[in-house]
């Protein structure tokens, strides 16, 4: 007996669905891209129930005769390939002809379409696989599919379709993706007969960004254009460093007017923003790549989201250049070199594009400067700095921009320090001061007090002294051990039980302690974090919820997806201390916030909210939805680096800290605390 059959049409077309039919939202991305390649300019879209009870899709495009409806659902049939030559060359979004036969498979499908010169539309209606019903009916010139009843025939693909808000969130995500993809075309969403998204065509990529985002994510675009011959055309937006976020969910990219997931063009978009955007936060992109069709291979998946690229790295070098001209353009980097004189702050602050770039010590002093001196001027002693060197720190030339805390001060990290005020941290009128040794500085500021311009004849007469010479930093301070694989993160119960005590701060970042097993470093950032996390979960349980009216309610337009997560969010929202109203549309209004989150950050915080919490989180616990928002907020009201903080403040954020839930890990799983026993010191030192 023969063990290999061949699968019936229908069993093979259900095998197929699951690989193309994975959710709602991918029936709706077919009949979208089968849509506008029929040369559709208005689209309507009406989905009820996450479109388990009804998907459709009408457009006025071509349509079909009577045969091509028929023949559309047969498997692999298709009007898009003909040759195999078609194949390296596509240019349509769709060309399998797997679709129409795979949802038909597996829903209840009606079709009605109809050309211009037809005297009548053509109605077919499919079951399961199984052809119903073929007649005439009435329609203008197009074609109107729906889709009812997904997976009715398949239990086992039903019963793992997510909740109502998760498929609701994709489908508004797909529609949003190709409305940004054609401009010139109208369309309209509908959700349980409730309007989420109605653009009209418009006449470019930024103004249908305006028409789905509004008008505050416009001001802050920057226009991309670039490539490379051959290679790539870029072109597009993307959005200024003020604007992130902490996923990339606010990223759009399209391949010859595909939408594509692809991580070539996420790693040259985030290598584009490299020194400008820090650790774990993305730009808002939308990013159109032309790139010829004997380049691109498209037929790697079945949902067509993923495309290989002949040349990769290439292709990704030249988004990279494309991103960083945008930025250029805009005056965030800079082609220039700094002048050896100029302040010092981070890489992105002098516009170098990698670390080769930076200066070396030598160019850190400036010209006149570099001269002999006498080592006996310099003092290195645990104390406050000279007035000379607090007036370097404070306003001279060569101060770093980290320092500067007068009018360069961020409002920022002002409306962080209150957040830490009102969080009950220590506050009076005298702040003990807590200096850094900042040896950079130090040489710098002693330099230009012992050495006055010299002039040609000065510097004919001199006798140098090699002994006292001091052309660069690596004669001052020789090169040193590294201990970077000393400090370890330590678990709750290795933390001693004597108090623990700050002594200093480190690059007003990272508190510097001491207790009776070594020396301890403290991200004060992520410890303010786990600190307001615990306080806003306990508060949000025993309902004692302390809110701060904001005098104009914030107003915030939504995206369609956003909408969509909104919804399912609003409750645990207004358990934390927001104050929410929803107003026309997408626009929500925000009238209070939680006490200890400044007003600045609203806006980006519920657009992380929104942003983050979706996709299978929606059916997660609802436990873990509270979490993940205190989390967000947390870490917005939370203190940030490159902030001075008071000997005081520091000592109540480690006290604080130590009667929290799990002090040595902030509530995305990061470690607060590092430590560096008297035992790894002595070994560092060859004492042991």
């Amino acid at each position: 007996m023969n063990k290999i059959k061949i699968l019936p049409d229908n069993l093979a077309n259900q095998i197929a669905a699951g690989e193309v039919v994975e959710r709602p939202a991918s029936v709706v991305k077919e009949l979208l891209e089968n849509a506008l390649d029929a040369g559709a300019k208005r689209l309507q879209i009406d989905i009820e129930l996450g479109g388990r009870r009804l998907m459709r899709v009408s457009d006025d495009g071509e349509g079909m005769a009577r045969d091509d409806a028929i023949l559309a659902f047969e498997r692999h049939a298709t009007s898009k390939i003909k040759s195999l030559e078609d194949l390296s060359k596509i240019q349509t979004l769709g060309f399998r002809g797997e679709a129409l036969a795979s949802i038909a498979s597996v829903a209840k499908v009606e079709l009605v379409t109809k050309t211009a010169d037809a005297e009548a539309a053509t109605r077919v209606f499919i079951e399961g696989g199984r052809l119903v019903d073929v007649k005439d009916s009435a329609r203008s010139a197009g074609t109107t599919i729906t889709v009812r009843e997904l997976f009715f025939n398949t239990p086992a693909r039903r019963k793992f379709m997510r909740s109502e808000a998760t498929e609701n969130y994709h489908l508004t995500n797909i529609v949003t993706h190709y409305a940004l993809a054609n401009p010139k075309i109208a369309l309209t969403l509908t959700n349980n007969g409730r309007e989420i998204l109605r653009v009209s065509p418009a006449a470019d990529l930024r103004e249908r960004a305006y028409q789905i985002f509004g008008a505050q994510m416009i001001e802050s675009l920057l226009k991309v254009e670039g490539g490379r011959e051959f290679v790539a055309r870029v072109s597009g937006f993307v959005s200024a460093p003020r604007e992130r976020r902490s996923t990339r969910d606010g990223q759009y990219f399209f391949i010859n007017g595909r939408f594509v997931r692809d991580k070539i063009i996420a790693g040259g978009l985030l290598e584009g923003f490299r020194s400008v955007l820090p650790h774990g936060v993305y730009p808002v992109a939308f990013l159109f790549l032309d790139i010829p069709f004997e380049e691109l291979d498209v037929n790697v998946h079945p949902a067509k989201t993923e495309v290989r690229f002949r040349r990769s790295e290439a292709v990704k070098e030249t988004i990279s250049e494309a991103i960083r001209g945008a930025l250029r353009n805009a005056g965030i980097l800079s082609d220039a070199k700094p002048r050896a004189d100029s302040g010092f702050g981070t890489t992105a602050d002098l516009g170098f594009e990698n670390q080769d770039q930076k200066p070396n010590a030598e160019d850190r002093l400036p010209e006149q400067n570099k001269i002999e001196f006498q080592i006996s001027d310099f003092k290195f002693q645990n104390a406050a700095p000279s007035e000379a060197a607090k007036t370097n720190q404070t306003g001279g030339q060569n101060q770093s921009p980290k320092n500067r805390t007068g009018e360069n001060e961020s409002r920022e990290n002002r409306l962080s320090e209150n957040a830490l005020e009102q969080t009950g941290a220590p506050f009076g009128e005298f702040e003990t001061a807590v200096y850094s040794n900042d040896f950079e500085t130090e040489v710098q500021t002693r330099l230009g007090e012992i050495s006055p311009r010299k002039t040609e004849t000065d510097e004919q007469n001199e006798i140098p002294n090699p002994k006292y010479q001091i052309p660069n930093r690596e004669a001052v301070l020789p090169p040193t051990d590294s201990a970077a694989k000393i400090p370890k993160a330590i678990e709750p119960e290795n933390l001693s039980s004597a108090k623990i005590r700050p002594v200093s701060q480190l690059h007003d970042s990272f508190i510097i302690a001491v207790d009776n097993e070594g020396l301890l470093l403290i991200d004060q950032h992520v410890a303010h974090e786990r600190i307001l996390f615990d306080k806003f979960r306990r508060a949000e349980t025993m309902r004692k919820i302390e809110s701060q009216n904001l005098l104009l309610p914030e107003t915030i337009d939504l995206t369609p997806a956003q909408a969509a997560a909104f919804d399912l969010v609003e409750t645990e929202l207004e358990n934390l201390g927001f104050a929410l109203m929803k107003l026309s549309g997408r626009t929500i209004a925000v009238k209070a916030v939680p006490t200890d989150l400044p007003a600045s950050e609203v806006r980006n915080l519920l657009a992380e909210i929104l942003d983050t919490v979706e996709r299978e989180k929606f059916g997660g616990a609802r436990e873990n939805l509270r979490d993940r928002i205190a989390a967000s907020l947390a870490c917005k009201a939370a203190v940030k680096i490159n902030m001075k903080l008071t000997a005081e403040k520091m000592q109540w954020l480690i006290d604080k800290l130590l009667v929290t839930s799990s002090p040595t890990t902030c509530p995305h799983g990061r470690p607060v605390i590092l430590r560096l026993t008297m035992k790894d010191i002595e070994r560092g030192f060859h004492r042991t």
